[in-house]
C-alpha cells in the first residue's frame, strides 16, 4: 500500500537543504543506454507492450513542509527508504486470532492488508533526481484547486449542497466504491494504494491499457476523431497519435461521477498523456489535467512506469463480487437515522 509516512518526512524536513528549482522534464532529456535501440512493433511504432507498475513512495502532492524543495538529496532519499524498510521488516505477518475487538468508536481500516501488500519502498527518481512529489507544475507541487471551493465543486459536492447526505443511496457514493471503475487506471493513470499494475497491448490502430485494479480496459483509438461531446463514458473518450517515439493521448467526455479523491473532476475534465519508452524497463509517463470547474489552472504530473520482472503476473481482481461494504455502509446509515427518530420520539 502506498503510505507516504508524512510524519517521517516532517521530522527530516528540519534538516533539509535548499534545492535548485525543478524544471519540467521532457523525454528528450533522458539519455538512452549505450547501444540501446528502441524496440518496435511490426508497424514501426515503439513497442510499449507488456506488464508495467507505477508503485512509488513519492506522494502525488508535495507535503506542505517541503513546498520549496522539489527534490531530495541522495542521502535524504536513502534515509527515508531505509526507515521504511525497517518499519516493514518489523511488521508481524501473522495476526493473533485471540486479539480483542477494537474499542467502541475506534476507526477500523485495512491495517493488516496494508502491512502485507505490495508496498514499494523507493522514491521516484527521474534524471538522477529524487522527487518530493509527482505533481511538477505548478512549481509548488500541489493541485491548484479554485479558491472558491474547487474541491467541493464536483457532482458529489453539488449534490451535498442541495441537501443530499453522503449515505443517502448508492448513487451518491464514489464510482470506485461502487466497483464501476478503478481510481488509478482510468485516464490518467494516477497512483493506486495497491494493485498498481497495467498491461499494454497495441496494434496499428489501437492501444489497450488494462489495469489490474477492477480489470478496467481502456481502448485508445489512434489517429481518430473524438465522439460528440454529449457522449459521456466513465473513462472518457481517448484518441491518440504518435509524435516521433512518444504516444500522445487526449481524453475528454468523462461522466462527472468519475470524480474521486485522486482526481477531483467535473464533466469538463480533459487529460493529455504522453508515454515514452526510455529504456527496456521504464516508460516516462506524464499527464496534464485540465478542468476549469475544479482547478484555477492545469496541473502536470511526471512519473515512471516500471516493467514488471519476469514471472510477475497481473491477477484476477474481483470487486462487485463479495462487495459487502456498500450494503453495510447504507444499512448503517439507515440504522443511525432510525435511532435518531426513536430518540426524537422519546423526548417529545
Amino acid at each position: 500500500m502506498n503510505s507516504h509516512f508524512p510524519t517521517r518526512a516532517a521530522a527530516l524536513a528540519a534538516v533539509l537543504l535548499a534545492q535548485l528549482p525543478l524544471a519540467t522534464v521532457s523525454a528528450q532529456n533522458f539519455e538512452a543506454p549505450p547501444g540501446w535501440e528502441m524496440p518496435r512493433t511490426e508497424h514501426g511504432h515503439p513497442n510499449l507492450q507488456g506488464l508495467w507498475g507505477n508503485q512509488t513512495q513519492t506522494p502525488m502532492e508535495r507535503p506542505n513542509e517541503l513546498l520549496e524543495q522539489p527534490v531530495y538529496t541522495d542521502e535524504e532519499a536513502r534515509a527515508l527508504e531505509l526507515g521504511l524498510r525497517d518499519r516493514l521488516n518489523s511488521v508481524a505477518t501473522v495476526l493473533d486470532p485471540n486479539r480483542p475487538a477494537p474499542e467502541a468508536g475506534q476507526r477500523v481500516g485495512q491495517e493488516a492488508e496494508a502491512d502485507n501488500t505490495d508496498t514499494e519502498v523507493g522514491f521516484t527518481r527521474i534524471n538522477g533526481q529524487y522527487r518530493t512529489s509527482l505533481v511538477v507544475d505548478p512549481p509548488n507541487g500541489r493541485m491548484p484547486f479554485r479558491e472558491d471551493g474547487g474541491r467541493n465543486r464536483d457532482i458529489y459536492g453539488q449534490w451535498r449542497a442541495q441537501g443530499f447526505g453522503e449515505f443517502d443511496g448508492p448513487e451518491i457514493r464514489p464510482a470506485g466504491e461502487r466497483c464501476l471503475s478503478a481510481i488509478g487506471t482510468m485516464p490518467p493513470m494516477a497512483l493506486l494504494p495497491y494493485n498498481s499494475n497495467v498491461q499494454i497491448v497495441q496494434n496499428q490502430d489501437y492501444v489497450m491499457i488494462m489495469g489490474e485494479m477492477v480489470h478496467d480496459a481502456r481502448i485508445i483509438r489512434l489517429d481518430g476523431e473524438h465522439q460528440p461531446e454529449h457522449v459521456k463514458t466513465w473513462f472518457g473518450d481517448s484518441v491518440g497519435h504518435w509524435e516521433g517515439d512518444t504516444l500522445v493521448v487526449h481524453t475528454r467526455n468523462y461522466r462527472p461521477e468519475i470524480s474521486n479523491f485522486r482526481i477531483v473532476s467535473s464533466g469538463e475534465l480533459q487529460v493529455d498523456e504522453r508515454l515514452t519508452l526510455v529504456n527496456d524497463k521504464e516508460i516516462f509517463y506524464t499527464y496534464t489535467v485540465t478542468d476549469p470547474e475544479i482547478y484555477k489552472q492545469p496541473y502536470t504530473v511526471e512519473m515512471l512506469l516500471h516493467r514488471m520482472e519476469p514471472g510477475e503476473l497481473m491477477y484476477e481482481f474481483a470487486c462487485h463480487e463479495g462487495n459487502y461494504s456498500m450494503e453495510i455502509i447504507l444499512r448503517g446509515a439507515r440504522q443511525v437515522e432510525h435511532d435518531e427518530r426513536l430518540k426524537q420520539e422519546t423526548t417529545q
